[in-house]
């Protein structure tokens, strides 16, 4: 599978509720940062995040870019996902993954909330 493949392969894990199906696109050392949030090490922190409580069911995520050189993809486009505190979340997206090994090995996550009209 080529890592193109992989981060949408990872997407669809996100959109359809699939934790096994994102960890599987996950080296076991893998590095999450998400800019200004957290940095996240190993899979078992990054299963934890998936899992973290906030959501009300699975987000929507629509790539617009897939972008690929050597072994990184950047990743852009939105994501919607309704929030248990009756919140919403509508936000554009950039993501950086650098591959090892057919696995993501750092994942660089930027995400900007969209200005209401």
């Amino acid at each position: 599978m080529n890592n193109k493949k992989i981060v949408e392969t990872f997407m669809e894990g996100y959109n359809t509720g699939d934790n096994a199906k994102i960890l599987s696109c996950l080296a076991e050392d893998v590095i999450w940062e998400m800019a200004s949030f957290f940095n996240l090490k190993g899979k078992d922190e990054f299963d934890k995040e998936i899992n973290n409580g906030w959501g009300d069911g699975n987000p929507t995520i629509t790539i617009s870019q897939l972008v690929e050189e050597g072994n990184i993809v950047v990743a852009e486009g939105t994501v919607k996902c309704k929030l248990k505190n009756g919140g919403f979340i509508d936000a554009l997206f950039c993501e950086v993954f650098h591959f090892d090994n057919g696995k993501v090995k750092k994942l660089t996550t930027y995400h900007i909330e969209k200005k209401k009209a």
